[in-house]
């Protein structure tokens, strides 16, 4: 049951979408901006809640979110490049003569789906009560499951901060083939890693995951870029982790924290039959 209710002759809807990188959005229904504390919720053109559907049962929740690219803070680039997968939601009623965050929650919400036709898009959003309907557990296989740089309970516990670099790219082949020379670091160092830039036509989108990286410092990424590669780019990268036994043990000195069953028996060693004295 809801704790408050926004008075319904002065009720609007507003949502703020939290991506997992780059400035939150903020969006309103309204007729005019609302200033509520120290952001503004826009109600620029362009936009409007598609619908709202939510029931008494355990069933999710969903909700959908139309507008044209490139107006109210959400650009074509951004959701081509995936700045706004599984970014997180929240959307609340309030009225907009005294709005208040929160006042009213309609949901907390993942952005899933999103169609472009036409310079127009439309974003699902399914409520995390799905999470419920989904199936969990763990499977147990050899490479390490947890997230490099997690610093959650029992997580991998390595300070992504402290081994994070900078540089300039020098020699570009390709939207996902390029090189800095002045890099050091011994080969395959920055594989799995991953690479943002941080000026040019590519900066403020999603790090990319690196394929490879060289002794002379090519780097390769699995995904290309969105916006060409330029010489002079600047960018900050995360050297990764394979997952494997050897990369916890020998390269990151984090053993104790490797979360994989490197010695559990294949299916044609435990389905074998015992030999009969």
């Amino acid at each position: 049951m809801k704790t408050s209710v926004a008075a319904r002759e002065y009720k609007i809807h507003c949502i703020r979408i939290v991506p997992l990188w780059g400035a939150t959005v903020y969006l309103t229904d309204h007729v005019r901006d609302v200033v509520i504390g120290a952001n503004t919720y826009k109600t620029d053109s362009g936009y409007q809640f598609s619908g709202q559907v939510s029931e008494s049962s355990m069933a999710p929740g969903v909700m959908d979110l139309d507008g044209i690219a490139n107006i109210s803070g959400i650009g074509y680039d951004q959701i081509a490049s995936g700045v706004f997968d599984n970014a997180r939601v929240y959307a609340f009623a309030t009225t907009w003569t005294s709005p208040v965050v929160d006042e009213e929650p309609l949901g907390v919400a993942i952005l899933g789906k999103t169609t472009i036709k036409d310079n127009r898009y439309t974003i699902e959003m399914m409520m995390l009560v799905d999470a419920l309907n989904q199936s969990v557990g763990q499977t147990y296989q050899p490479s390490c499951q947890k997230k490099f740089g997690g610093q959650e309970y029992a997580g991998c516990k390595i300070a992504l901060a402290p081994i994070t670099v900078t540089g300039t790219i020098t020699t570009v082949t390709s939207n996902f083939i390029f090189r800095d020379s002045a890099r050091t670091e011994a080969a395959d160092y920055f594989a799995s890693g991953t690479i943002a830039f941080t000026s040019g036509s590519n900066a403020g989108l999603k790090p990319l995951e690196i394929k490879s990286y060289l002794l002379d410092g090519t780097i390769e990424t699995y995904e290309a870029f969105h916006y060409p590669v330029s010489i002079g780019d600047t960018y900050t990268m995360i050297p990764g982790c394979r997952k494997r036994l050897e990369d916890c043990r020998d390269k990151w000195n984090n053993v104790v924290n490797f979360g994989g069953f490197s010695y559990v028996p294949t299916q044609s060693t435990y389905s074998k039959f015992g030999n009969r004295q």
